[in-house]
């Protein structure tokens, strides 16, 4: 009996001792360095392919206005890199919808330039080392050719942006197809081509960072399991904090035929009560959803892994260029996980998007 005593007393005291552990070293409290710090400020957004085909543009222009106030020297977007969708075309067992949902095909790039994603992309980055001061109209539309064969669409249209009117034409590598993919993509309902490539053209950056990742997807096993988890999801989801998310997503939508309205909706996406929200309606919820096959943890498992993965792909351009100012165009459910994982990084300090949008 004494033995058993002391063996529930010790259990207890070492489940006591686990709970009290912590990781005993905090990244965020060591962030000296030598020159100026790596800023960056993560702004939330509705994804614009949702919205209104009746839509204006011209609505975002105060929002990209105070955007380019602030002077981001690199804008990093959720969009795969080509790379990545390259490697994920290697294993199509896993990765095939990730693929068809994603991923650009770039056979008509590969087709006008000769180059497959990962020369193009070498490519790319030989010509960006040695970018001349004043590059010329046929420098510009040969870059555009390569960053589309390189599957980086949303830089190739930075490119295309800093062209004059009259330099928008076929040559250099870009023929009448990529030419017309070009224009589709200035006028597409993505905050990538309607935010992030006219404010990086404004800007006078030569690019974009793409920096989303899904190498965590994977398929369910069969379509029962597939259906087994969308419904357990879904009734996680119908919840209260949801139904007050949505209510207030309608009211905000209601606004934006007017640029004051785009900024009150971006205002609110973006304030600090939304954390909270957000975690309350989806993650937490899922968490919580009891099924015996526990999918609600696995979606938020993926969502994690999702959001580790693009904060070290933000961090990665850093490193390769210390000291500078990135703006991160994100959907809104993903700010505050990156803003949390950034701040754990020694080299990286927060910026409050409230200050700049105001």
């Amino acid at each position: 009996m004494m033995r058993t005593i002391m063996a529930i007393v010790a259990a207890g005291l070492a489940a006591v001792a686990v709970q009290a552990a912590g990781p005993g070293f905090d990244p965020r409290a060591l962030k000296a360095v030598a020159g100026p710090p790596n800023e960056v400020m993560v702004l939330g957004t509705p994804h614009l392919s949702g919205w209104p085909k009746d839509f204006d543009a011209k609505a975002l222009g105060p929002l990209i206005d105070r955007l380019a106030a602030w002077k981001p020297q690199s804008i990093a977007v959720e969009s795969l890199s080509g790379l990545q969708c390259d490697a994920l075309r290697r294993a199509p067992f896993r990765y095939a919808e990730t693929v068809e949902t994603y991923c650009w095909d770039a056979t008509p790039a590969r087709q006008a330039t000769g180059l497959d994603v990962p020369a193009a992309t070498a490519e790319v980055e030989r010509r960006l080392a040695a970018w001349p001061e004043r590059p010329t109209a046929s420098d510009r539309r040969h870059m555009a050719a390569l960053f589309l064969a390189a599957e980086d669409q949303g830089s190739a249209l930075v490119q295309w942006l800093r062209l004059d009117g009259a330099d928008r034409h076929a040559g250099d590598g870009l023929d009448t197809v990529l030419v017309a993919r070009l224009e589709t993509l200035r006028q597409r309902r993505n905050e990538e081509f309607l935010i992030a490539a006219p404010l990086a053209a404004r800007l006078g950056l030569e690019r974009l960072e793409p920096m989303d990742d899904h190498s965590a997807d994977r398929p369910y096993r069969n379509a029962e399991e597939e259906k087994a988890a969308g419904a357990a999801i879904m009734k996680a989801w119908d919840n209260a904090a949801t139904a007050r998310r949505k209510a207030a997503d309608a009211a905000l939508q209601s606004g934006i035929k007017t640029g004051a309205g785009v900024l009150a909706l971006y205002r609110a996406y973006n304030a600090p009560e939304q954390a909270q929200t957000i975690y309350d309606s989806d993650f937490g919820a899922a968490l919580k959803e009891p099924s015996p096959e526990r999918f609600g943890r696995g979606y938020a498992g993926y969502w994690e892994v999702r959001n580790l993965r693009m904060a070290a792909n933000i961090r990665d351009v850093f490193a390769a260029a210390p000291g500078q100012r990135m703006l991160v165009i994100v959907g809104a459910s993903h700010k505050f996980y990156l803003q949390a994982y950034l701040d754990m990084m020694h080299d990286v300090r927060l910026v409050d998007t409230d200050a700049v949008l105001r």
